[in-house]
């Protein structure tokens, strides 16, 4: 498989609902699963919780193909938002994004925290990016790595 090219850009206000949307899209069958699914939650949290500076398009192509964010915390990091557009799954995107993303010099000594929802194949990508549990309850699986 070749490496598709991929883009970034930062995100901006008039994003917020397009990107609400594809939360609910990429989040839909691992919510439905965990019994967590709510067709107005699933939108406001990232709504209440959007910070278009720290956030950025993922563009393949011009198109959008999903974002992700990375939030000062004191002394560290949290990366949140993390969806990418189920027509790009598998196609390396999540992997580009994340060694791109976690490259940066301002990272480096810098601890970065996630979580993830319970059962969800993301966790194996996070794992391989040397992402570690800390904790976990019944819906998420919260971890950190040291850059």
């Amino acid at each position: 498989m070749s490496k598709l090219e991929i883009d970034w850009s930062q995100a901006l206000p008039i994003h917020m609902a397009s990107l609400a949307e594809l939360r609910a899209v990429v989040l839909r069958d691992d919510l439905t699963r965990l019994g967590r699914f709510d067709e107005y939650k699933v939108r406001q949290r990232f709504r209440d919780a959007f910070e278009p500076n720290d956030t950025w398009l993922i563009e393949v192509e011009g198109k959008i193909a999903g974002c992700v964010a990375l939030k000062p915390d004191t002394n560290d990091y949290t990366l949140e938002h993390f969806y990418i557009d189920p027509v790009y799954q598998g196609q390396g995107i999540g992997s580009q994004t994340l060694e791109q993303l976690l490259s940066q010099s301002h990272l480096q000594d810098k601890v970065v925290h996630l979580n993830v929802l319970q059962g969800s194949p993301a966790r194996r990508l996070y794992e391989r990016f040397g992402f570690t549990l800390d904790r976990e309850d019944e819906v998420d699986i919260f971890m950190s790595r040291t850059i």
